[in-house]
């Protein structure tokens, strides 16, 4: 067992999303990072107590979580078994697909980065306190958990497009750009524009886009509750110290929860939102996604989803109506004159499969250049050819070891000879054809030389849904990891004493020192910071809990009290994030 896989020993991650999880490496975090975790934890603890849903602060004991250090998610997996749940550690912003693929296997997915120190009130990047601290302490509801499951399985396989994707490759670049503090102004500049680019080449709004917006608008920005008084749940509420203070104002529209509202309005992940939807409860919650399924290509197959799937680049699978899944990549239709798909054909690795299971023989490995098959009944009889007898199927001419010519009503041919008939729980699925040619309209679909045609059978496509059938076989999903990561910092020696001082004072907090002891190891590290740390609240914020809490070193306390008013006149936000902290100093 590699130090991956037992680290995640305690949780069964599928086999195509092993390659979104990545080690936490617990140690790279520094001392600042957890005084950045401690920070918002306690302001999130004080503040939300009053205003997130009830679930959020027993959640916090429950799940793992500790206000005072940042949370090493084996530690957190051991407490999220006990309700059915488990969590994984990925890197930054993976595509919404895969992000729900975790859920509906009730794997809460983690970015294990954390916000930089000037971030600290919000950031456009998905860390390890808006997931772990946000999400993780709500699914201790279990009308939440249902929710979360439930779309999870709905989500994964929805529909997206090309667009979609590129622009969530955009969106990737932005937030790992502004979040580095190597980051120059040009080169924001370049990732802002790249991602209105992007924004602007999506002329169609797709299954996954829609639900992205409804998950932004619930899980990641909901309120509950009453109209007037609402209360928060969403993860990325929860996580803001500034905009879990600032969303309850008059300022920030409430409006009442509604599907329809929710997945007609788009949102910005860089800016706080502008207005926020209020549902009853989590029913409502689970309701909607039940009623948005039943709009899916996943329930509604045909033609038009056919065409929704052969726009994205990735695996989906099409069910023909003999229970026949074909998962691959879909490139190609042959429609009649009605504008009906007659005929599917795929490019690159296809797998067959009936319930979510792979067909002995008919995996990726065999179909490694394609699959394409026609849609349709026979012309010779209005029975759907997955419901022939063998009776009916000798009388068509279909008998293995013969030879046999099937035209269908839309005019495709397939003439060979039968080298097998397959059933599946009493329905022909599959039948395959050696020397066999298949032509429509003139054109040659299939040739003899290219050897066995293996034929799905079915009189028309019942659904359609991204990834494959028999995912665990298939071992990809729908969407890859993105080749863009974020830099692993590298520090000043000026930042590494800046981090030192930060486990000085951590120690001292931790250890609780006599007075005498305590102030001793304080005043040196007083004069460092006031000669090299000028514009750093947060270690002067720890050093006033200390000092205030053992009534030690009076001068100090007021003169730290002093460089800290200093520090909120010459910035609003650190002024705020300062009073805020000052709030919490008995």
């Amino acid at each position: 067992m590699n130090s991956s896989e037992e680290h995640f020993s305690l949780v069964n991650v599928p086999t195509h999303l092993k390659e979104f999880v990545v080690e936490q490496d617990y140690d790279r975090y520094t001392p600042v990072d957890h005084a950045v975790w401690r920070y918002v934890m306690r302001q999130n603890s004080n503040f939300l107590g009053k205003t997130a849903h009830v679930a959020y602060l027993y959640g916090l004991t429950t799940s793992g979580i500790s206000v005072e250090h940042i949370p090493d998610i084996s530690e957190m997996n051991k407490s999220l078994s006990k309700i059915g749940w488990g969590a994984v550690t990925i890197n930054g912003f993976i595509p919404a697909v895969a992000f729900f693929d975790f859920q509906a296997h009730q794997l809460l997915p983690i970015a294990c980065d954390i916000r930089q120190y000037d971030h600290i009130a919000y950031t456009p990047a998905p860390d390890i306190i808006h997931e772990a601290a946000g999400h993780a302490p709500i699914i201790e509801d279990e009308k939440y958990r249902m929710y979360l499951k439930e779309f999870g399985e709905i989500g994964s396989r929805a529909l997206s497009s090309r667009e979609d994707y590129e622009l969530y490759e955009a969106i990737r670049l932005l937030s790992i750009v502004k979040e580095d503090p190597g980051s120059t102004a040009e080169e924001i500049q370049a990732a802002e524009e790249d991602l209105d680019r992007k924004a602007a080449a999506v002329t169609e709004i797709s299954e996954a886009n829609e639900l992205s917006r409804l998950y932004w608008w619930t899980v990641e920005y909901g309120l509950i509750g009453d109209l007037d008084r609402p209360l928060i749940y969403g993860a990325g509420l929860l996580s803001s110290v500034g905009e879990s203070m600032s969303c309850l104002k008059d300022d920030v529209k409430k409006i009442p929860f509604s599907l329809q509202a929710c997945i007609e309005t788009d949102y910005d992940i860089t800016k706080p939102q502008p207005q926020l939807f209020v549902c009853k409860d989590f029913d409502q919650l689970i309701e909607a996604v039940r009623e948005f399924s039943k709009r899916m290509a996943l329930s509604l197959g045909g033609t038009e989803s056919l065409i929704k799937a052969s726009k994205m680049p990735q695996t989906s699978t099409s069910v023909y109506s003999s229970g026949l899944q074909v998962s691959g990549i879909l490139t190609g239709l042959k429609m009649d004159d009605k504008g009906e798909a007659v005929y599917l054909q795929t490019t690159g690795p296809t797998a067959l499969a009936t319930k979510d299971k792979e067909l002995i023989g008919h995996g990726k490995d065999y179909h490694a250049e394609g699959f394409g098959s026609p849609i349709g009944l026979l012309a010779i009889d209005p029975t759907p050819l997955e419901d022939f007898s063998d009776e009916q199927l000798s009388a068509a001419g279909i008998t293995v070891g013969n030879p046999a010519t099937l035209l269908f009503q839309s005019g495709v041919e397939v003439k060979g000879v039968v080298k097998y008939i397959l059933r599946e729980e009493d329905r022909v699925v599959l039948i395959g054809f050696d020397q066999c040619t298949v032509t429509y309209q003139g054109e040659t679909l299939f040739q003899a030389a290219w050897g066995t045609y293996d034929m799905a059978v079915g009189e028309k496509i019942i659904s359609v849904f991204a990834g494959a059938a028999d995912r665990e076989a298939f071992s990809t999903g729908t969407h890859k990891p993105s080749e863009v990561v974020a830099k692993r910092q590298e520090y000043t020696l000026q930042e590494l004493r800046q981090q030192a001082i930060y486990q000085e004072v951590r120690d001292i907090r931790e250890q609780n020192p006599d007075a005498d002891t305590a102030s001793s190891r304080i005043k040196p590290i007083l004069s460092e910071v006031q000669k090299d740390y000028q514009d750093d609240w947060l270690i002067r914020l720890e050093l006033l809990e200390i000092l205030t809490t053992k009534q030690i070193l009076p001068e100090e306390r007021d003169q730290l009290l002093a460089e800290l008013e200093e520090r909120k006149a010459k910035d609003e936000q650190d002024a705020q994030l300062i009073e805020n902290g000052l709030a919490l100093i008995p």
